[in-house]
């Protein structure tokens, strides 16, 4: 076998990533660089089949994998690794958040092959094989089989969007094999590696450097014929109205406080805030289908700080402003890209003046920063990012609320709701405003049956409430408590305390679309736990339902729908809007596809967030 390598390394370009499925089957193959992977003859090339990972040009790669069973022989070259990795991926990515039309992103979601590349995509699998080369080296033996079915069943237990984690299994065909392989296998190493890191202290950059340094891995990929498929939960999720569950603390970033976080509709990303190891530049990607953090790269990260902002824009996060001495503010900024785990900077002409604790949120089109603080004081100044043209336009002051830091802010669609903060005369507020780009105009949210005053809490749009959570007052109390901001009935209403995380402040949160998720914080000492809060609005007063047929060989669905009170409806698939129509209770829609296909329906009352429970339907071949 050692001979037959080093033939191989004699034709293969000097970098070759060298991986290797081992079989006690037999196989007929051809030599590189025309090299498939087979098993059809009667030639034994010493339980070993060498498959082509990658295209047979400079820099292509091969694989190894051990196989611990001989009942089924599979095959899975890289190219099959990538075909579902690609499937992985447009789940994912039917799922990521793309703010709709109501008010938000006029232009419609792209396809995937839109925001990722083939290259990408490519370079995701070679990371994953890298990383489990590399434990191998480390451990002198590769993932085992029982750990790759051990990680498969603690997704399937443990998974908090169960009914996602399902269409993944589907995508890669409800094989454990490949499920394995192309689910677990990424999932399980990222974990590992993290392990292996924080049991010797070292740098994330020390891993990738390591990678780097490694031109010709040799991955042993654990596979076997003898999986068996988990079993998920037939409920859609475990959220129980006003209720809290733990998330997990496995590979979780280093406790820290003042960072912040975003959803993207399939993961939560935490950045920045102080730590233990000072002002950080690190942050962690929380995945609640598989229940499992991965860290988010520093290569061009802005520089450590706390106290900043970031939204989501449907493809980026923008991190904006902060401090890293509390004196002085940042007026830099950047946006990560979790498609390619990448930074971009930020324009800084006519960006608004350095500040700290300040706000920020998304329109659809612009990113709006406001209030906050910098050494010459409070400020009730801010500005509107536009990332298409990476420019700055400065925000009007006309009724703006007084000047204020620590405050909080959400955008509902149409305006800026802004509550709580320290400001003069040098105490914590329970007031806020509610500002309407459209008019221009500032209102003042109710006061009655609000939280107590408070600042550095949380707050977040449900979709039709503002919640409001944690936070700290005068005197140094910490809070676990909140509240409900209703902007329509301008009322509010109190969050359970039930089960709730401990008291904190300086803790972000984000909304799935059925609950919150806090964590991290600061009480003490910074903590790295957190809840989920489940906060159902009841079911929808719009009830859709859809049926699917092949008109012309054309994949059309029928829509009806009832309980709407509109004169038009905004029909949306996949989260797109797709036509704006009348509220005749009855839509066809002609998708143009022909083979098999899934899509996911929801309508809404015309320019409002009024709207329907989500209809899935399939079309198979």
């Amino acid at each position: 076998m050692k001979m037959f390598r080093a033939a191989l390394a004699g034709v293969l370009p000097a970098f070759v990533l060298v991986v290797c499925i081992q079989l006690n089957a037999r196989v007929a193959w051809t030599s590189p660089p025309d090299m498939q992977c087979r098993f059809t003859g009667d030639d034994t090339v010493n339980d070993y089949i060498w498959q082509l990972v990658g295209t047979p040009y400079k820099g292509a790669t091969y694989a190894r994998a051990h196989v611990a069973a001989p009942s089924e022989a599979k095959r899975l070259c890289f190219e099959d690794r990538v075909a579902y990795q690609r499937a992985i991926e447009e789940v994912y990515w039917r799922h990521r958040i793309w703010p709709r039309g109501r008010g938000e992103r006029p232009e419609p979601k792209p396809s995937l092959d839109g925001v990722m590349s083939q290259a990408t995509i490519e370079k995701k699998v070679q990371d994953y094989l890298r990383g489990s080369e590399l434990l191998e080296q480390e451990w002198q033996k590769p993932i085992t089989p029982e750990q790759l079915q051990a990680e498969m069943n603690r997704m399937a237990q443990h998974s908090k969007q169960p009914e996602v984690l399902r269409e993944l299994f589907a995508a890669l065909g409800n094989d454990p094999f490949f499920i394995a392989e192309c689910l677990a296998r990424p999932v399980l190493t990222e974990r590992l590696q993290f392990a292996r890191l924080e049991s010797r202290k070292e740098p994330l950059e020390s891993w990738t450097a390591t990678a780097a340094q490694n031109p010709m891995p040799e991955v042993m990929a654990a596979a076997t014929a003898n999986y068996t498929l988990p079993l998920i939960s037939d409920q859609p999720s475990d959220c129980i109205d006003d209720s809290w569950t733990a998330t997990s603390t496995t590979n979780a970033p280093t406790a820290r406080w003042s960072h912040t976080a975003v959803w993207t509709g399939t993961e939560m990303i935490v950045w920045g805030g102080w730590g233990t190891s000072g002002f950080e530049n690190t942050g962690g990607r929380y995945n609640p289908v598989t229940d499992s953090w991965m860290a988010t790269s520093t290569t061009d990260a802005p520089t450590g700080r706390f106290e900043h902002t970031t939204v989501w824009t449907g493809s980026e996060m923008i991190v904006w402003g902060g401090t890293a001495d509390s004196s002085n503010g940042f007026n830099t900024g950047g946006r990560y890209n979790p498609v390619t785990d990448s930074w971009t900077a930020t324009s800084t002409t006519d960006a608004p003046i350095g500040r700290f604790d300040h706000t920020a949120v998304w329109t659809g089109s612009e990113m709006i920063v406001w209030g906050g603080f910098q050494p010459a004081g409070f400020l009730n100044t801010g500005g509107r990012y536009n990332p298409s043209s990476d420019s700055w336009t400065a925000t009007s002051m006309t009724n703006a609320p007084t000047g204020r830091d620590h405050h909080r802010a959400v955008w509902t669609g149409s305006e800026m709701i802004v509550w709580g903060g320290y400001g003069p005369p040098g105490s914590f507020t329970d007031t806020g405003g509610k500002y309407d780009p459209s008019t221009n105009n500032w209102m003042a949210t109710n006061t009655a049956n609000a939280p107590a005053a408070r600042g550095d809490h949380t707050a977040l749009w449900t979709g039709s409430e503002m919640i409001v959570w944690g936070g700290i007052d005068n005197d140094g109390n910490k809070f676990n408590t909140g509240g409900r901001y209703n902007p329509g009935t301008d009322s509010w209403t109190a969050t359970s305390t039930t089960n709730a995380p401990t008291a904190r402040f300086s803790n972000p949160a984000v909304w799935t679309d059925r609950e919150m998720i806090v964590w991290g914080g600061l009480d003490i000492v910074g903590v790295n736990t957190g809840g989920r809060y489940c906060a159902q609005a009841g079911p929808p007063t719009i009830t859709l339902s859809a049926k699917t047929r092949r008109v012309g060989g054309i994949n059309t669905v029928r829509l009806t729908w009832s309980g709407a009170t509109s004169t038009e409806i905004d029909v949306y698939r996949d989260s797109v809007l797709i036509v704006t129509t009348a509220n005749d209770g009855f839509y066809a829609d002609s998708t143009s596809d022909t083979g098999r296909a899934r899509y996911t329906y929801q309508v809404c009352e015309a320019g409002t967030q009024t709207c329907s429970n989500e209809v899935t339907v399939s079309f198979h071949r």
